[in-house]
């Protein structure tokens, strides 16, 4: 007589499977287009709760390093960081103070990064010396929370420019070299790569004549992290476009004096006619983005009557004046998302590679993907019936190999965690390795000739156990580096593997047992 007790394996594998059919189909439990872990998603069209990786879905992969070079424990001799960083930049030819980071590490400790191309080690280490900085190391790559400070500012880049569903992560190689990820799904390479390549600096610098009256000369008198709110672009009814901003009150009052001083803010205001006559202009504020200066604007003679007398300083805003509404729209973008700490890398041999796929091979991918995964099944199946020729052992065998992929699937739409190619083939491995695992059981089992009691049944599974339990740790072992570290596609795979194993151990192997006693034992 069959009972709970003796086949409750069998009954908790029927609810993880229930519980998986539940996550797969339920529309109560549809994951939102917000992106999952691992990479880039898009929705299944509504059969599943499946989510699909950027191979399976359609859109642009980039991978790249970030440009850089690292000096570490370089002593600051009681210089604070932004000191350091405009001493290092004055000693290197082609390179600003937003090209350097100084990170404290320590007392008066820290590491110093220049994150400007075409600066050498060598050039590095005597910028150093000559700005007075005893160092330790100088290494090429840049630190992890440089690393970190990127993958934040392309994660807001990608959001404010309404790129459903992107992800940002860092993956390292077997070499131990580091690269940013991004994955956009259904947008074109172009698109992503206008967005993500570029730095996005935004500075206001002062432009006015020279004392000794040779030509102009600029000043940097407002920096990205001087902004406290940035406002939505809007068109304005004159023509053209602005975005409203908030200095920090900690900035507001060096950019007062500064306008001041250099004439910006005299009275009366000032008439900016840069793009007409750079070298005849009264001075001007310039929005420099990239290097580039896309807006030069004067100053209305009442905000520079506000900064004149001092009242400006206590509510401190005033509007970035651009050409359009486009032109406002990506000043806010690069405002709100931050200046990347250093540039991604897209040439020399270790440098960044980027991918399309269209919508149409992606669909082409997820139907080879699915007859793969047929295929393997019947394959497996063909030769399990071919080996023992009985169907009462053989059947289960198959559908306790399948349950497997059905829990699977039901954590994978449970948690939102994307399908890719790597992770359909942790799938067909965890078929093959889980067919394997049956077939010892079995064969463990029947070999010895038939089975008279439960007690040599549970002698002759424990031998197969064994086995596959030793053979499941050591799988384990080796796919946990892969599934920890972020190596990209391999930690998909890795991860599904593990996975796999551990509810087959878990879960289906012993339930297997069950059924194999229940359809071999003689005793009654």
């Amino acid at each position: 007589m069959v009972s709970l007790r003796d086949n409750w394996r069998i009954a908790l594998l029927v609810v993880f499977v229930l519980v998986s059919t539940f996550a797969l189909f339920s529309p109560t439990l549809a994951p939102d287009d917000t992106g999952g872990a691992g990479g880039a998603v898009a929705n299944d069209s509504g059969v599943t709760n499946l989510q699909y990786g950027l191979q399976l879905s359609g859109g642009t992969r980039v991978r790249a390093p970030l440009v850089g070079i690292t000096a570490e424990e370089v002593q600051f001799g009681g210089d604070q960081p932004r000191a350091v960083e405009r001493n290092v930049a004055s000693q290197l030819s082609n390179a600003t103070p937003s090209d350097v980071i100084a990170r404290p590490t320590g007392q008066n400790v820290g590491t110093v990064e220049v994150t400007v191309e075409n600066v050498t080690q060598a050039e590095l280490r005597s910028a150093l010396q000559r700005a007075g900085y005893e160092y330790g190391t100088v290494r090429d790559g840049v630190t992890e929370t440089t690393r970190q400070d990127a993958v934040s500012v392309l994660e807001n880049k990608i959001n404010e420019a309404g790129l459903s569903g992107g992800t940002v992560q860092t993956v390292r190689t077997a070499t131990g070299e580091h690269f940013i990820l991004i994955e956009v799904p259904n947008r074109d390479r172009s698109e992503v790569l206008d967005l993500v390549s570029e730095r996005g600096t935004v500075v206001i610098q002062a432009y006015y004549p020279a004392e000794n009256g040779s030509g102009y000369q600029t000043r940097e008198i407002l920096q990205q992290d001087d902004f406290q709110s940035i406002g939505t672009a809007t068109e304005s009814q004159r023509g053209g476009a602005f975005v409203p901003v908030t200095v920090e009150q900690s900035a507001a009052r060096d950019f007062q004096q500064a306008a001041v001083e250099t004439g910006i803010a005299q009275p009366g205001g000032t008439t900016c006619t840069y793009r007409e006559n750079p070298n005849g202009t009264e001075p001007c504020l310039l929005l420099v983005v990239n290097g580039e200066v896309v807006n030069a604007f004067g100053m209305s003679p009442g905000l520079a009557q506000g900064m004149r007398s001092g009242e400006w300083a206590n509510a401190p805003e005033f509007q970035l004046q651009t050409r359009n509404l486009t032109e406002a729209q990506q000043v806010a973008i690069n405002l709100r998302a931050g200046a990347l700490p250093a540039k991604l890398d897209m040439t020399g041999p270790d440098g960044g590679t980027s991918s399309y796929v269209s919508p149409s091979q992606g669909s082409d991918f997820k139907s080879n993907s699915l007859l793969t995964g047929l295929v393997a099944v019947f394959a497996v199946s063909g030769v399990v019936f071919f080996r023992y020729r009985e169907v009462r052992v053989a059947a289960p065998m198959v559908v306790t190999a399948l349950s497997e992929v059905v829990i699977l699937l039901g954590f994978a739409a449970g948690i939102g965690y994307p399908l890719d190619l790597s992770v359909i083939a942790g799938f067909i491995a965890v078929i093959g390795t889980g067919v394997d695992d049956l077939i010892i059981i079995a064969d463990e089992v029947m070999a010895e000739g038939q089975i008279n009691s439960r007690r040599v049944f549970q002698s002759r599974f424990k031998k197969a156990f064994w086995v596959i339990g030793a053979a499941a740790a050591t799988t384990i072992i080796a796919m946990s580096p892969l599934a920890v570290l972020s190596l990209g596609d391999l930690q998909g795979f890795a991860i599904f593997t593990i996975l796999g194993v551990l509810v087959g151990v878990l879960i289906t192997r012993p339930a297997y047992g069950d059924i194999l006693r229940a359809l071999t034992t003689k005793e009654r």
